[in-house]
């Protein structure tokens, strides 16, 4: 049996289409976390599912539903992408802490506690002041561990993302974000923040977003690889992947909606600038998914070996789904198999 060095992406807001599913072939992504929820309620998230289920009828040479670690290699075997469900925000579930185990019953994978602002379930890294989990997060962070629902606190405040990943009985995720200390985002994770995350056993992904890189869309690849070998340096390289945070061919009108949602009437700009408040350019090193691949060229550059390399890529990522994915008491051949790299 041929080794399987799968490449994943852990997370992509793209506006889908045939053209970017080819793209996804033609690099050879194994595997995209894809989120389907912003500020959506429960009944407009399955709308969202509903579409997805059209284009993989539409589409099935070239992309099939993840549901299980499995579901990567057997994407793998047959030339297509496994894409997994996840939200930016805790907004499908409502208030209703019943619809979490709805929700992966329907395919979702991953659940942002917040996005930028206070939720219902913690805080977002744009508030001035950040008390915490609150008492329905906490609540929701043990029905999330039941059902294998992950923890993602890419958009979260620091106290709140720490306290997850001690709180937490199963590793949570930060699938797209930076070191704060290379590039001083708002989003970007200080080291503390990152240690609580990965001595927890948790995992996270670098993202390509110009917004969140040391100099914008003019960052080079050695900038990027270097900052992953600090990360992999002072915290462990098997808790790093890939979540590059494409947006691709969205128009600028969709920025709008990613930050402001129906929580405001004014224009809230975010790390952008009010004179560009639309995408910035995607750095030359990674346009689309047809790039995916320069990674793994950076990365030996920058002097990791083979092993290294396919943990990064992508095999860090699917032991982790292999570990999360399933719901407790649920027996691994119910799910599929684990679909570790060999």
């Amino acid at each position: 049996m041929t080794t399987f060095r799968p490449r994943i992406d852990c997370l992509q807001y793209a506006n889908w289409s045939e053209k970017i599913f080819r793209q996804m072939r033609d690099g050879g992504l194994d595997a995209v976390h894809v989120t389907i929820a912003y500020h959506e309620n429960f009944r407009e998230t399955v709308l969202n599912i509903e579409r997805w289920n059209r284009w993989f009828e539409q589409f099935p040479e070239l992309i099939t539903k993840g549901r299980w670690a499995g579901d990567v290699r057997a994407a793998h075997e047959t030339g297509r992408t496994a894409i997994f469900f996840g939200f930016q925000n805790p907004s499908p579930i409502e208030d209703d802490i019943g619809l979490v185990e709805v929700l992966h019953d329907l395919g979702a994978r991953f659940m942002q506690l917040s996005y930028n602002n206070q939720s219902l379930l913690a805080t977002g890294c744009y508030e001035a002041e950040d008390p915490g989990l609150t008492r329905m997060g906490r609540e929701v962070i043990k029905e999330m561990n039941r059902t294998g629902l992950v923890i993602d606190m890419s958009h979260s405040a620091d106290r709140s993302t720490i306290e997850a990943a001690d709180l937490s009985e199963r590793p949570i995720a930060i699938t797209h974000a930076n070191l704060h200390s290379w590039q001083p985002a708002l989003r970007n994770k200080r080291d503390d923040v990152i240690r609580a995350v990965t001595q927890n056993g948790g995992m996270m992904g670098f993202s390509a977003y110009p917004h969140h890189l040391k100099d914008g869309s003019g960052c080079t690849l050695r900038q990027f690889c270097e900052m992953i070998a600090r990360a992999a340096e002072q915290f462990g390289v098997q808790h790093f992947g890939i979540g590059t945070d494409l947006c691709q061919d969205q128009p600028d009108s969709v920025v709008e909606w990613m930050r402001t949602g129906r929580w405001t009437k004014s224009i809230d700009y975010g790390e952008g600038s009010a004179a560009a408040p639309g995408f910035p350019a995607q750095p030359e090193w990674f346009k689309d998914n047809r790039d995916f691949g320069n990674f793994e060229r950076g990365l030996r550059e920058i002097g990791f070996d083979q092993a290294e390399i396919d943990g990064l890529m992508g095999g860090n990522w699917l032991r982790f789904f292999g570990e999360s994915f399933i719901p407790r008491g649920l027996h691994r051949d119910s799910a599929g198999t684990a679909g570790t790299p060999d």
